[in-house]
């Protein structure tokens, strides 16, 4: 095959345009053309607003060698081959009890999809609802009644990602075919098509939800469980015949019922996710091995939606194309990094709540992105030196203490403040030309009041430092709330290049365990712990 890349159009264009430029770079005629794929698809809006779509493509032809040796172009490759993703169980060992999987989100649901797939017949616990009661119960929440801390936001089939923007795009270097893999999969549980190709590819809550559903009924169908409102408690240890310490069984609690049942198992997948705090304490109690770790803190950010479209794209631009996107970035004058995270176009910022007392915000987009307002965490880095504290679970600690403070500042409604008074450190009053787009109550406050003074002051510089690259970032009127603070885990349960931690049988996976960071790349750290239990354990027939 040939790959072609850089193959730049004009926006708008047809399939059939595409074509004709495929044609004419490899300079043959149409018959001579058996097929193309387009693998990726960027925007280039450097001459906005003139905008053009860029794309790379993967070619079949009739005669390849009689093209290499005419054609002459470094954008152009001969002799490709799709990566595609293969693996095959080595494993020997047999296994006495059903792999375990601890967590729905990414990280659980494609570690168990792929467990399943070969004949391991995993048991998947998930402490929150399935999909349909969670969205009620999140939809509760938002609207007024009592929070529920196993089924929320963070909690629940799916994951913190599921009410997120379902951003499938990540920045880890892949080798293996993972990334293609996992997009693969989504597209066979009900994204679309697109998410394959696009630089920035993106699914919406609405679609996510769905996702998710299939691939558990596909799990269920392949011979696996999958159990909801079943928080794991304890973990059980025994000393194994060659002096290691191993995992016995797991203690789960119905969160329903109370009713506390033992489950014994050989290979169990540790998914948690980043928020799931108790678990953590448990672990620690435990004496698993853990970190704390860097992560990042800050506000969420709103601007129209109209000023980020005419921003990336110019004036009078195509309105077939979506809500725009940004990711500025920025060093404050003590070193501090500053960047914009998880920017939702056309979305809301949501109570994502998940322990009484505390109050954390995310962001999230439909699959349309046809809200009024764009979103963005503006977050700073901080470091295991900047909690003041010591300890694995310091982080964690870090992360409450701000969450408290955001509660009482907001007296349990998100915290909301004009960026012009979050300068002077002043409440505000009420909004001006925009208005807030939220899921969840919110109020009127005074949001510099969560922070340390220093990280505060990090977060005003880095907020005029991306006016500077676009220009009316820092609008008087733009809406600052708080506090963004569950941006990754705060902690790393450490595992070693089998992807065990130093209790065997116990498998630390994805964002919670500290090994990923957003949807796409948890998902495929659970495809490759899957593949190091499935190259240890034989698959479990029953």
């Amino acid at each position: 095959m040939i790959r072609i890349q850089q193959l730049k159009l004009q926006i708008p264009h047809s399939e059939a345009q595409i074509e004709k430029k495929i044609l004419k770079v490899l300079k043959i005629k149409k018959e001579e053309l058996l097929s193309f794929e387009i693998t990726k698809r960027s925007l280039d809006a450097r001459k906005k607003p003139i905008l053009f779509y860029v794309y790379t493509a993967l070619v079949e032809v009739k005669n390849e060698a009689s093209i290499r040796k005419k054609v002459k172009d470094n954008n152009i490759f001969f002799g490709e081959r799709k990566k595609v993703y293969t693996f095959v169980p080595s494993g020997n060992q047999a296994l006495n009890h059903r792999p375990v999987i601890i967590g729905t989100g990414p990280a659980g649901l494609f570690c168990g999809y792929q467990l399943a797939k070969y004949g391991y017949l995993p048991i998947l616990l998930e402490r929150g609802a399935d999909v349909d009661e969670r969205i009620k119960d999140v939809n509760d929440f938002w609207s007024g009644k009592e929070l529920k801390e196993n089924s929320n936001v963070q909690f629940g089939e799916g994951g913190a990602g599921t009410f997120s923007d379902g951003k499938l795009n990540t920045l880890v270097h892949d080798n293996s075919g993972r990334n293609t893999e996992v997009l693969s999969i989504f597209v066979k549980f009900g994204a679309p098509e697109c998410i394959l190709y696009d630089s920035k590819p993106h699914i919406g809550t609405d679609i996510l939800t769905n996702v998710v559903k299939n691939m558990r009924n596909e799990i269920i169908r392949l011979g696996g469980e999958v159990h909801f409102h079943s928080k794991v408690t304890e973990f059980r240890t025994e000393m194994g015949t060659n002096g290691e310490e191993r995992l016995d069984a797991l203690l789960v609690e119905n969160t329903k019922t109370g009713e506390i049942t033992e489950l014994k198992s050989d290979a169990t997948v540790l998914a948690i996710g980043h928020s799931a705090r108790d678990t953590f304490l448990s672990l620690s109690r435990s004496g698993f091995e853990m970190q704390a770790k860097s992560f990042a803190v800050g506000v969420r950010v709103e601007h129209p939606q109209s000023f980020i479209d005419e921003s990336q794209y110019g004036t009078g631009f195509d309105e077939t194309l979506p809500a725009a996107t940004y990711k500025l970035t920025a060093k404050t004058k003590d070193g501090k990094g500053v960047y914009t995270f998880c920017m939702c176009p056309g979305g809301y910022v949501v109570n994502a709540s998940s322990e009484k007392g505390r109050l954390a915000i995310n962001g999230m987009s439909y699959s349309g992105r046809d809200g009024q307002n764009a979103n963005s965490a503006v977050i700073v880095t901080v470091t295991p030196e900047d909690y003041g504290m010591t300890g694995a679970l310091s982080g964690m600690e870090f992360q409450r203490k701000l969450e408290e403070a955001a509660y009482q500042e907001g007296k349990g409604k998100i915290p909301v403040q004009l960026f012009k008074d979050y300068c002077k450190n002043q409440s505000s009053r009420g909004a001006e030309e925009i208005l807030p787009q939220m899921k969840g109550a919110y109020t009127w406050a005074n949001v510099r009041n969560i922070f340390p003074e220093s990280l505060a002051a990090d977060i005003e510089e880095g907020i005029f430092a991306f006016d500077r690259k676009m220009k009316g970032y820092a609008r008087g009127d733009a809406i600052l709330s708080g506090v963004e603070s569950r941006t990754s885990s705060p902690i790393r349960i450490v595992r070693d290049e089998y992807c065990q931690s130093k209790i065997r049988g116990l498998y630390p996976c994805g964002e919670g365990a500290g090994y990923a960071g957003g949807i796409t790349s948890a998902a495929m750290d659970g495809l490759k712990v899957s593949e190091c239990v499935m190259n240890e354990w034989q698959s479990f027939d029953i």
